[in-house]
């Protein structure tokens, strides 16, 4: 089971006890990287409502800077002990050193062995750090506002701000966190490890070693319905959190159809017919040109796992609804063997849906050229004529064949052969 890193860091600072629509930003600087997070609680699940981040800015761009003005403005007494022996990775570890130390003190004196045996030490005060600091953690603020801006929340909506990253135990690092959030953070967690003890919490929660809290649930397979064609459309994806809802937008694949036929679908192959039916209905319209109709479809998955399919004809407003079986009362032993056929069967599968979609588009337009010939074909002279006809016969060849690069190559070479025959059907359009 995966768990993302902001929802693990509020598991691990207990924010999964506040209030419903409770909102929680997740300030993350770690060693190379920055992320801020905006989480909203909703029955009990985390929801990202926008993030943001610098995967170059971390606290190895404070040690850089503190190198450098290490080898710039060294002590005066050892410029000459620091030009015998002290290595790059020995001034890394030096200044790494009073770095952290200089979270929970003043000012640090590290002593400094030399080559020759020279010796001293190194002083660095905690002001002097974060001067040198400030316009590396100050470059934090802009992301921070623009995910603020991204969730459309003010700092004042916010229910709570938690650190994560061992750098965000720097005062500085804590202060502008307040600044910019208006508030001080939660700092009751150890930021190092907040994450990892998020995750086993989750760990706790779905093996039941963690007693009274709510199990949250997720679908074992992929559900969705079943296309012209005989392909699998997933509307809800294979471990996705419930409750939860979705839906897309379908139209007519036949001119004059009257009803569409909702078969509901679950699994991980991409023909419908790999995949288990869990029922079906049908939803009556108005008979339209093809491609006229529009009926959303939407699938919504309650806290008991029961699922519910709705179908609505955007034009009328018509509906239905219909309950489907438990989308998560599955047995372990059929979810691993549907998908161990769906890894087995993943080369086969997928050729299967490129060349069924490029037969989908070819049986369009093999009757369009064929529609267009009976209109215009006399103002063609027999040369193109004959080389329709043998585009037209490469195509039906190409079907046969079952090869789908065959025959997306086949119908491209149709489409650029027939663009003339497409223009003059527009022009005699025009001149009516």
């Amino acid at each position: 089971r995966i768990v993302n890193e902001p929802t693990a860091a509020a598991l691990a600072y207990g924010l999964d006890k506040l209030a419903d629509r409770s909102r929680i930003a997740v300030f993350d600087l770690g060693g190379g990287t920055f992320d801020i997070s905006i989480l909203e609680l909703n029955a009990g699940v985390f929801h990202v409502l926008a993030t943001n981040g610098n995967t170059r800015l971390g606290g190895d761009d404070i040690d850089r800077t503190l190198i450098s003005d290490f080898r710039l403005h060294p002590p005066a007494s050892l410029r000459e002990a620091l030009r015998a022996g002290i290595s790059d990775w020995q001034k890394r570890e030096i200044v790494v050193q009073a770095k952290h130390r200089l979270s929970t003190e003043d000012a640090v004196e590290i002593p400094l062995p030399f080559a020759g045996g020279e010796s001293g030490t190194y002083r660095l005060t905690r002001a002097e750090l974060e001067r040198l600091a400030e316009p590396v953690v100050a470059r934090t603020r802009a992301h921070c506002l623009r995910v603020l801006a991204d969730a459309k929340l003010d700092p004042a909506d916010l229910d709570a701000v938690i650190l994560v990253g061992g750098q965000t135990r720097m005062p500085l690092v804590r202060r502008i966190v307040a600044e910019i959030f208006g508030r001080e953070p939660n700092t009751s967690q150890n930021p190092d490890e907040a994450v990892a003890l998020g995750a086993t919490i989750q760990a706790g929660i779905l093996s039941g070693a963690v007693q009274n809290v709510v199990l949250l649930d997720v679908t074992p397979l992929s559900l969705g319905i079943e296309t012209f064609g005989g392909l699998m459309n997933v509307i809800i994806p294979r471990n996705s959190t419930i409750p939860c809802k979705a839906g897309e937008m379908f139209t007519n694949a036949m001119a004059g159809q009257r009803a569409m036929l909702i078969k509901v679908l679950q699994g991980e192959r991409e023909l419908s017919r790999d995949n288990w039916p869990l029922g079906q209905f049908a939803l009556d319209f108005e008979p339209a040109p093809k491609g006229h109709a529009r009926v959303g479809v939407q699938f919504e998955i309650d806290a008991s796992g029961i699922l519910h399919v709705l179908a609505r004809d955007t034009k009328t407003g018509a509906q239905q609804t219909v309950e489907m079986s438990s989308a998560v009362d599955v047995s372990d032993e059929a979810v691993e063997k549907m998908l161990e056929e769906s890894l087995e069967h993943a080369f086969e599968d997928v050729s299967a849906r490129i060349f069924t979609e490029a037969k989908l588009k070819s049986d369009e337009l093999l009757p369009a050229v064929r529609h267009a010939l009976a209109l215009v074909g006399d103002a063609l002279n027999s040369e193109d004529r004959a080389r329709i006809a043998s585009l037209v016969r490469a195509v039906e060849e190409a079907i046969a064949t079952g090869s789908a690069p065959t025959l997306k190559q086949a119908s491209a070479a149709l489409d650029e052969g027939t663009q003339h025959l497409a223009a003059l059907l527009v022009e005699r359009a025009m001149s009516r």
